[in-house]
């Protein structure tokens, strides 16, 4: 039987059994769990990390991924403009709190100027880490519909942007960090052109990251916070025991959706089997700067920070449409 903990006690790193798969991150970002604190998941006190006004050009600053980079961090982040303009800017940082954002959104050298071309918004990256460079995912405007974006980077200062990965509508597109019995796979959300008031998660492979097919149901929307809609949210965690899955489910309140999440993990051959799924929620909007913003009520993560070493994670997300924060785990 595993050892039996108390919230506040970890085990030391020699005794601790090695459940994440990848590197050792010995600079994650990180705070110990507070004092009388018994939620599985808890908040950076330094919340929010990255305020909306980071930018002079900027509205808001959230929903938006980060990964290791060169013994540091990088990272694609949605700003929206002044002129309320969805894009996405680069970033770097050195410890993965403070940020330095490009002031200019990324442009893209691209094959196709037809899909090239802002058209819509580019909004709620992804970045994964595969075989040799860094894959970027986003919810990208074509012909004023939503799909799903691809591109690489090497050095998160030039970009290759290849075909939009499905037809509109589609959105919450997010790679696995390997291929899969020897294809690229994703996870997907199909939707609609508006605000989506239905959602399943899928599962789709390819062999190029081009031409995506076996297209597989993974979850649908459950009981209480997440009976309208699901969602990926950071690139899925390879584990010893399956993929740690963190994804988004939305409540239809009588004042609007309301955003958290939870986990589940899935079969690490066939991961369109779920093996177990959280019912209560992990993180909810409570504090203030999750409950009022420019979209009320809304916890969207993006990216996770693990070091195998430990097992401790770093999630970030989106809070109220507004702003970027940390949680921990």
């Amino acid at each position: 039987m595993a050892q039996e903990l108390k919230p506040d006690q970890s085990l030391n790193a020699a005794a601790k059994p090695r459940l994440l798969k990848g590197p050792d991150l010995p600079n994650i970002p990180w705070e110990d769990r507070p004092a009388g604190c018994y939620d599985v998941v808890w908040r950076s006190q330094r919340n929010p990390i990255i305020p909306r006004d980071l930018l002079p050009t900027s509205n808001s600053i959230f929903n938006s991924a980060v990964v290791p980079f060169r013994g540091r961090f990088a990272g694609v982040f949605r700003c929206d403009d002044k002129r309320r303009r969805m894009q996405i800017h680069s970033g770097f940082s050195d410890d993965g709190l403070d940020w330095r954002i490009t002031p200019e959104p990324i442009s893209f050298i691209c094959d196709d100027p037809e899909i090239g071309k802002f058209t819509y918004g580019r909004y709620d990256p992804r970045v994964c880490w595969l075989e040799d460079r860094y894959y970027i995912t986003w919810c990208n405007g074509y012909e004023g519909y939503p799909t799903i974006g691809l591109a690489y980077t090497f050095d998160f200062q030039v970009f290759y942007q290849l075909e939009n990965a499905f037809l509109p509508f589609n959105r919450n597109g997010v790679l696995f960090p390997r291929r899969i019995n020897g294809k690229y796979a994703m996870l997907s959300r199909p939707s609609d052109r508006g605000h989506t008031p239905f959602g399943d998660i899928f599962y789709s492979e390819s062999p190029d990251l081009i031409h995506w097919g076996r297209h597989r149901l993974v979850m649908r929307p459950a009981e209480g916070w997440q009976s309208t809609k699901i969602g990926a949210g950071p690139v899925p965690i390879e584990t010893t025991e399956g993929w740690l899955l963190i994804y988004h489910g939305v409540l239809t309140s009588c004042n609007g959706f309301v955003y958290s999440f939870g986990a589940a993990l899935l079969d690490l051959d066939q991961p369109w089997k779920v093996i177990h799924r959280t019912a209560p929620y992990l993180l909810s909007p409570q504090r203030d700067y999750e409950c009022v913003g420019d979209v009320p009520n809304v916890v969207f993560p993006c990216a996770a920070l693990t070091d195998a070493a430990t097992g401790r994670i770093a999630i970030y997300y989106g809070a109220a449409d507004t702003v970027t924060c940390l949680a921990f785990a």
